[in-house]
């Protein structure tokens, strides 16, 4: 079991595990799990003393030789939208971001999975800063246990899309989105997982057959101009990974979620629509326009103007493909994945101001 300094860290560990935990560590009866469960995760408390259920002289040990988490946000920024962005810092050290999205007819947040990034995707702030490690299925719901006690609403969505590719640190995700719903009943379906493509990978979560939506980080219709803003191209192109995303589909009866950031003179324009719109015919698919938000970048990437953007789409939905745009939120904070934990690291990376990595 996770430990800090001397003492056991209970956020992460399933009400079954916390029930063997009570028995085998305080010879307490196992209901007391349950009830530690209940406080940790579906009233998200932090401190044993507000556990009002429990015995004082309970509640003294486990002082003593537990604590809920050992996380401790350490910086945040509000947006006038309502956008809340966090940055948590980890046990060791590490910082991870987090955002909090309400909406009028639901509460999501996005999590990160990862401290850092090792896929390199040009347009991403959280790849310019490398790869450090996986996160624990605790720090994972721990992100979304900070977010809630800012929220005076339940949360109701949860999107891996966040620092760090979600599949490959694929069971940590799995038992963290287990936990969110056998804890806090948070359903399968009101679930997404982001990835830029790691075919192996999408089928292996296709394998555990859960209802969970998958959003794939497209952002080009052919290999040649996905290879050069995004390096996994070069192992799964894209017609692999389309074919892919259709087995998802075929295997879970999920609709596939395209993520497709626009990109000026890049892979944006009517062929390039044109051409996305072959690749996904027959595909059970949404995409989804992201304009880039310029900000200034290495490779000099540029916002489309809402013409070319509007043509783009045009185009799609001529062919039968269902379009949406981004809702985009945060712009008055740094709302891409990586800028916030640069900036606390003295190391600011102005990339695309998009929630999500």
């Amino acid at each position: 079991m996770p430990t800090t300094e001397t003492r056991t860290v209970l956020v992460g560990l399933s009400r079954a595990q916390l029930r063997e935990w009570v028995v085998a560590t305080l010879g307490e009866p196992a209901y007391r799990g349950t009830q530690l469960a209940q406080w940790i995760y579906a009233k998200a408390v932090t401190e044993f003393s507000a556990m009002t259920d429990l015995p004082a002289a309970l509640r003294t040990r486990l002082n003593e030789c537990a604590l809920v988490s050992p996380n401790a946000i350490s910086a945040t920024q509000r947006s006038k939208d309502g956008t809340v962005k966090c940055l948590l810092r980890l046990a060791d050290g590490n910082e991870v971001e987090c955002v909090l999205l309400p909406y009028d007819d639901r509460v999501s947040v996005c999590l990160s999975t990862q401290v850092g990034c090792a896929m390199g995707c040009r347009f991403c702030a959280t790849a310019q800063g490398g790869y450090t490690r996986n996160l624990t299925a605790g720090e994972i719901v721990d992100q979304l246990l900070h977010l809630q006690r800012l929220s005076e609403r339940r949360i109701t969505h949860v999107v891996l899309m966040g620092m760090g590719e979600p599949l490959l640190n694929l069971e940590n995700a799995l038992d963290a989105l287990r936990m969110m719903h056998d804890e806090l009943g948070i359903g399968y379906r009101r679930m997404t997982v982001s990835t830029v493509g790691i075919v192996p990978q999408i089928y292996a979560l296709a394998e555990r057959n859960l209802p969970i939506t998958l959003a794939v980080s497209l952002h080009a219709p052919d290999d040649e101009t996905r290879a050069k803003i995004m390096p996994v191209n070069r192992k799964w192109g894209v017609d692999t990974l389309i074919q892919a995303a259709r087995d998802y589909f075929e295997a879970t009866k999920r609709r596939i979620t395209f993520e497709y950031l626009l990109l000026r003179g890049v892979n944006d324009t009517p062929e390039h629509a044109q051409q996305l719109a072959r690749k996904l015919r027959g595909v059970p698919c949404l995409v989804n326009l992201i304009p880039f938000n310029y900000v200034p970048t290495p490779d000099g990437f540029q916002r489309p103007e809402a013409e070319r953007v509007r043509r783009f789409r045009a185009v799609l939905e001529a062919a039968g493909i269902e379009t949406t745009q981004r809702v985009e939120r945060g712009h008055d904070i740094d709302a891409a994945c990586g800028q916030l934990r640069g900036k606390h690291l003295g190391k600011p990376i102005p990339l695309t101001a998009q929630v999500g990595g």
